[in-house]
């Protein structure tokens, strides 16, 4: 299980890194819109491959998505990305590229400090147990 939260800690990690490097801005392939959130990130098991060989049910992303968004053709647009239930969909839609961004970095951010909280308080369980055995 912590092994997991590693992995999805660390996609996490650099998710946010391609956004902070202007990953989302404007493509010279596609100049009249900006790229698609995970869809067209690095962290999409589909990247650069149109053909979309890998099954979006067993992306990484599919425990933050909506559960009744799940089986929709793509599912990443359907992650909450606030409490007010803001998803990437709805961005699309309603944001400007900066607020999409901003939203995005939020949600990353918030969810790369849970996942490293649970990490630690994982280690921290398991130092404790290791004292107590040796005693």
């Amino acid at each position: 299980m912590d092994s997991i939260r590693q992995k999805v800690l660390q996609r996490l990690k650099d998710e946010l890194a391609f956004l902070d490097s202007g990953g989302y801005q404007r493509s010279p392939n596609f100049p009249w819109r900006a790229r698609y959130i995970f869809e067209e990130s690095p962290s999409c098991p589909n990247f650069g491959n149109r053909t979309r060989p890998n099954r979006c049910v067993d992306c990484w992303l599919m425990a933050f998505v909506v559960p009744d968004r799940r089986t929709d053709q793509v599912p990443c647009r359907f992650v909450e990305l606030t409490q007010q239930g803001a998803t990437v969909d709805s961005l699309y839609r309603c944001g400007t590229l900066q607020e999409t961004e901003e939203t995005l970095r939020a949600w990353l951010q918030e969810r790369i400090r849970e996942l490293e909280m649970q990490l630690a308080h994982v280690s921290q369980e398991a130092r404790t147990a290791s004292f107590e055995e040796a005693r």
